[in-house]
């Protein structure tokens, strides 16, 4: 039951990140493209702030599904998401944010409602835009998923009026937010701080350090690193690593538990090469310190956590105008028992298929492991605007892989190969501020099956 829900909710949080991107970063988003060249370098000299705005969205989630021994069961959910945020000053001003998620469940009488608050703070810029001050809930995007902090942030930077990288460094504490509730985990603090560079064409390199204390024991102390790279017009580089400096409750041991790197260059004018590797283990290092400090032994894999490994290469070319061809090859890891998984894929994407307005992306990624398994994974969709207030798409998906938590062992891939989905959706803007969501969908296998309807309704400020 707990891996037909994870189905669910993964699937709605799928359909929750769509609907926050307009149509053009969604295409982006599930479809392979070609590296946008940068601007040519020029002085980081920031001229205007950037505007506020604010979102308001509602969806309505609605699962049925039938097990292999006939037995019924139903999942409803109810979700409201408020964003917000102020101007951006580049000067003196006052500033805030707000992004928080509101969760009823009518079919779950043993389920509370559940509030999560990812924002909520208020800011004020002084001596002329150098130096920010917040107060509340945030989270820190240069701290990645260390970032959520409720407490205070003292940031300075450097002038504008620069044609170097202009230098940014800040210092934090507070407490240690519930996130998928509201309020916060009692006896955990949370204190450090990071030096940036921005440049040009996006370009960022971060250096922070987090330290996590539940009571008396520190349960995590984390170096972390992030680096987007943009090299000339052609290259850019990704990279984001956490070095644990001591094991969780300072059992087990630190060192490297987090690395990507994601790699794109585009050696012609319609071709790219990308490569990724992404390497690390996975504690949870919340309830290894709670055991500790309750006197339960820690079984040494909990202490190793669930370890992942991944590395792969695609190459994608352009073979006629808005026609592309890609292929590629990887490894993934993701049982620390079990030998690597080979993944051989290649696809076609058309955003005018035949001149005809179908946006078609079809993909097959063949898994192998030895000579004992393997299976294909297809993913096939096509679309299609309507004027400019309709797009309609359709999605056959083939295998899944269902994320499991055991907690004394903690978390196994559970692969399903013969899995059927099929899918349709509907993106329909009703004006400049309100937009509308419908998705629905039907999953069957071997031990279940399933039929889910999403819909979602989103206003822009």
């Amino acid at each position: 039951m707990r891996a037909r829900l994870l189905i669910t909710v993964v699937a709605l949080a799928a359909g929750i990140t769509a609907a926050a991107l307009p149509a053009s970063a969604q295409s982006q988003a599930q479809n392979p493209q070609p590296p946008v060249a940068a601007a040519s370098p020029a002085p980081v000299q920031v001229t205007s702030s950037i505007p506020r705005w604010a979102r308001v969205s509602f969806f309505v989630n609605a699962a049925s599904m039938t097990g292999a021994d006939g037995s019924t069961s139903s999942f409803s959910e109810i979700v409201t998401n408020v964003s917000a945020q102020s101007v951006q000053h580049t000067g003196n001003g006052f500033e805030y944010g707000l992004d928080a998620r509101f969760g009823a469940y009518p079919s779950a009488d043993e389920r509370d409602p559940r509030t999560s608050v990812y924002d909520a703070y208020v800011g004020q810029r002084l001596m002329e835009g150098r130096l920010l001050v917040k107060a509340g809930q945030m989270w820190l995007n240069d701290l990645g998923g260390l970032g959520s902090v409720g407490g205070g942030l003292v940031e300075y930077r450097q002038s504008a009026e620069t044609s170097r990288l202009r230098w940014r460094a800040g210092g934090f504490g507070g407490v240690e937010p519930e996130i998928m509730n509201f309020g916060y985990v009692s006896g955990v603090k949370k204190f450090g701080g990071y030096f940036a560079l921005d440049g040009n064409g996006a370009q960022r390199s971060v250096v922070g350090y987090v330290n996590v204390r539940n009571e008396d024991l520190t349960e995590r102390s984390v170096i972390s690193f992030t680096n987007y790279i943009p090299v000339k017009q052609s290259v850019f580089i990704y990279q984001a690593a956490e070095v644990d400096l001591t094991g969780p409750g300072g059992e087990g041991s630190g060192g490297l538990t987090y690395f990507f790197i994601n790699g794109r260059v585009a050696p012609a004018k319609r071709a790219d090469v990308q490569v990724t590797y992404h390497r690390g283990r996975s504690v949870d290092a919340r309830s290894i310190t709670d055991d500790l400090l309750n006197g339960r032994p820690v079984p040494s894999k909990t202490l190793d956590g669930f370890l992942f490994e991944s590395i792969g290469a695609r190459v994608t070319v352009e073979v006629a105008k808005g026609f592309r061809v890609f292929g590629g090859y990887g490894q993934d890891k993701n049982d620390r028992d079990a030998d690597a998984m080979n993944r051989l894929s290649f696809g076609v994407y058309s955003s005018n298929l035949f001149g005809t307005g179908v946006d078609v992306n079809v993909t097959d990624y063949r898994y192998t492991r030895g000579s004992a398994s393997s299976y294909d994974s297809w993913y096939v969709s096509a679309g299609r605007s309507f004027g400019s207030r309709l797009y309609l798409s359709g999605e056959y998906t083939t295998s899944l892989s269902v994320l499991r938590y055991a907690r004394g062992d903690g978390f196994l891939v559970e692969s399903r190969p013969h899995t059927d989905r099929f899918g349709a959706s509907a993106n329909i803007y009703l004006s400049r501020t309100l937009s509308l969501l419908v998705v629905a969908d039907y999953t069957r296998d071997e031990e279940y099956k399933e039929t889910r309807l999403l819909s979602g309704l989103s206003v822009r400020f």
